[in-house]
């Protein structure tokens, strides 16, 4: 968990840094021009990992055959997968009304090639709780394409700055993982292999592949309702909300999956492991994401400029609407630790046709209403995901909420103060930012003594075991 928790913090904060950077060199039409092509890649690479991955994971016992036969899969897949998204790009571009987007697009395909190349490697260090390797890999990368994008930036290469900066990054990361890996493809195909493991892992493909085109379905509709300004204000925000939630999520993800499933078998050992996990990861969550909105205003104007300011209401939406998304991954995960994929997809499907108003009144309404709807949509899709993760180790969504509850009221009322700071006083933003942010970490470190927080104790022994030198502060 640390070295996950570690590697998702490192990872993001070069990302964060960069992504300021390049903010300040480029448009929020060239960030909206990019973000069009999202949900084509994102869709592709669901395809191409088709679930897989979790069903190495998942199996007892993975041997050489199993990964050589994912492996080779993912390889045609990934070739499939490219071809169709090249052939694809001028009607992509005309269905955008973007000429550049075809150009674009054919280049960013790359991306489905190298991810295809490269799935069955990160899955070999993760199956083997690897997060310390995996860390260098992530974070090496996005230096390296970070700098590069940069660079492009300055001299005036535009939107193709961050083409080859998500191109980079991925290369990078694939040849890390192929030359540092222990792990070889056997010349071998084992259809027994490839029939046990897709038996469980097609389930899961489809309900990734649903999920992936409803997190990505955003960017379609406001790349072709609305402006790609527009889109760029959204893609903005969605960065600094990711930041807060949802990279939590797949730190949590990557490390609670192979960990639980060692205990699959074991409930009370199960729901004694997950209870600790969402007390503490929500007790995180509550405490980033509240926090987030709160300085929200201050922080986008002093780390990108005030032309960025009209993603200041999106952010605050966003980030209520990511509060949940670590609690559902969880509940998700306990599903898929028990086997029972078919249930996630039927959960998927289900949750994805309750949000199709929400994109409806989207259309209608706007940007704001869209947004709204999103929050009803995260609540609603908590507990769904909880009441079948919930009976089958006895931890029903009541007893969750009545264990994360503590963590969401302290952190509101420290987050309402946080931003009542900005209607008292009248200083410089940048000023604002470094107020509010001592504000926020001092009242949370307090509350969490104060009140004997469970999340806040599970998070103080995590950190002072590595650092023992924070225990007085702590």
């Amino acid at each position: 968990m640390f070295w996950s928790f570690s590697d998702s913090m490192a990872t993001q904060l070069v990302q964060f840094i960069v992504g300021l950077v390049l903010a300040r060199l480029l448009s929020p039409e060239e960030f909206g021009l990019v973000g069009m092509i999202t949900v084509f890649i994102a869709v592709a690479q669901s395809f191409v990992d088709s679930g897989f991955g979790q069903a190495l994971i998942r199996k007892k016992e993975a041997g050489e055959v199993d990964y050589s036969t994912v492996f080779y899969f993912n390889l045609l897949s990934g070739v499939i997968f490219f071809l169709v998204l090249y052939l694809s790009a001028p009607a992509i571009s005309r269905f955008y009304n973007e000429p550049q987007l075809k150009d674009i697009a054919r280049t960013l395909g790359v991306l489905v090639l190298i991810y295809a190349s490269s799935i069955t490697q990160r899955t070999h260090l993760i199956r083997d709780v690897s997060f310390r390797q995996l860390m260098k890999v992530n974070l090496t990368a996005a230096v390296i394409s970070g700098v590069v994008a940069i660079i492009m930036a300055l001299n005036g290469f535009g939107v193709w700055s961050l083409v080859w900066r998500s191109i980079t990054g991925s290369a990078v990361q694939s040849i890390i993982l192929w030359s540092s890996g222990n792990w070889i493809p056997k010349p071998v195909f084992s259809r027994a292999s490839f029939r046990g493991l897709f038996s469980f892992g097609s389930k899961l493909m489809v309900s990734g592949l649903i999920d992936t085109i409803y997190r990505n379905i955003y960017l379609l509709i406001i790349g072709k309702f609305f402006s790609a300004a527009d889109l760029g204000y959204y893609t903005r925000a969605d960065l600094f909300s990711r930041l807060a939630s949802q990279n939590l999520t797949g730190t949590v993800q990557r490390v609670s999956y192979p960990v639980l499933s060692k205990v699959q078998d074991e409930d009370e050992r199960l729901k004694r492991g997950y209870r600790k996990l969402i007390t503490s990861t929500m007790f995180i969550t509550f405490f980033i994401t509240l926090g987030m909105a709160a300085i929200a205003e201050a922080m986008i104007f002093t780390l990108i400029g005030e032309k960025w300011l009209p993603s200041v209401e999106l952010l605050q939406l966003l980030c209520l609407s990511a509060m949940l998304f670590p609690l559902q991954a969880m509940n998700i995960n306990i599903l898929n630790v028990k086997g029972r994929s078919g249930l996630v997809l039927k959960l998927e499907l289900v949750k994805k046709l309750l949000a199709v108003p929400v994109i409806v009144v989207g259309i209608l309404s706007g940007l704001r209403g869209l947004l709204i709807g999103m929050i009803i949509h995260s609540i609603v899709s908590y507990f769904l995901n909880s009441y079948y993760s919930g009976r089958l180790i006895n931890y029903p969504a009541r007893e969750q909420v009545s264990d994360i509850m503590p963590s969401f009221l302290v952190s509101a009322v420290i987050s309402i103060i946080v931003f009542l700071l900005t209607l008292i006083i009248s200083i410089p933003y940048w000023l604002m930012l470094v107020m509010q942010l001592a504000l926020l970490t001092g009242l949370t470190v307090v509350a969490g003594r104060v009140f004997g927080l469970e999340g806040y104790k599970e998070i103080k022994d995590v950190i002072t075991e590595k650092m023992p030198q924070l225990k007085r502060i702590l």
